[in-house]
Order: structure tokens, then sequence, then C-alpha cells
């Protein structure tokens, strides 16, 4: 039977770079959320909270929008240690 998470149990593989990125650019997780919404992503700062721990899945759309958010690509959002 297949499962849907990553090897260490998580729902995603980009939330930890998402926080690493969102950290070092001096950004609260209010802050990305208001940016997201600006570029058409309708998501709250619980959301961002729930994929930067790893307990929601990121759907290929919300993905995009955070590449382009914070100027990275998604090779970048998705690299794994």
């Amino acid at each position: 039977m297949f499962i849907n998470k990553n090897k260490d149990g998580k729902n995603n593989i980009c939330g930890k770079n998402i926080a690493a990125i969102r950290t070092s650019m001096g950004l609260s997780q209010r802050q990305l959320s208001n940016l997201l919404q600006l570029n058409g992503l309708d998501i709250d700062k619980n959301a961002i909270q729930r994929i930067e721990a790893g307990k929601r899945f990121v759907t290929d759309i919300e993905l995009h929008c955070f590449s382009r958010t914070l100027g990275k690509t998604l090779d970048e959002l998705l690299e794994i240690d």
C-alpha cells in the first residue's frame, strides 16, 4: 500500500526549505501570507505554519506561487538534504 508521506513522516518536502528561506529574508509567517495573497494565493498564516511543519500537503499551484513570491526555483524549494 502506498503511503502519501515523505520518509520522515511529513506531508511535504518543501516546508522546511520554505521556512529557511522565509527566515533568511526576515519575513514572519504573516508577512509571507500577505505577500502570497498579493500574488493571488489565498492562504493564511496558519496554513503557512502547517506547511513549514510538514503537517499540510502543498499543491502544485501553491508551490508555484511560493516560488514566484520567494524568488526561488522549484528545485530550490524541493531540494532534499
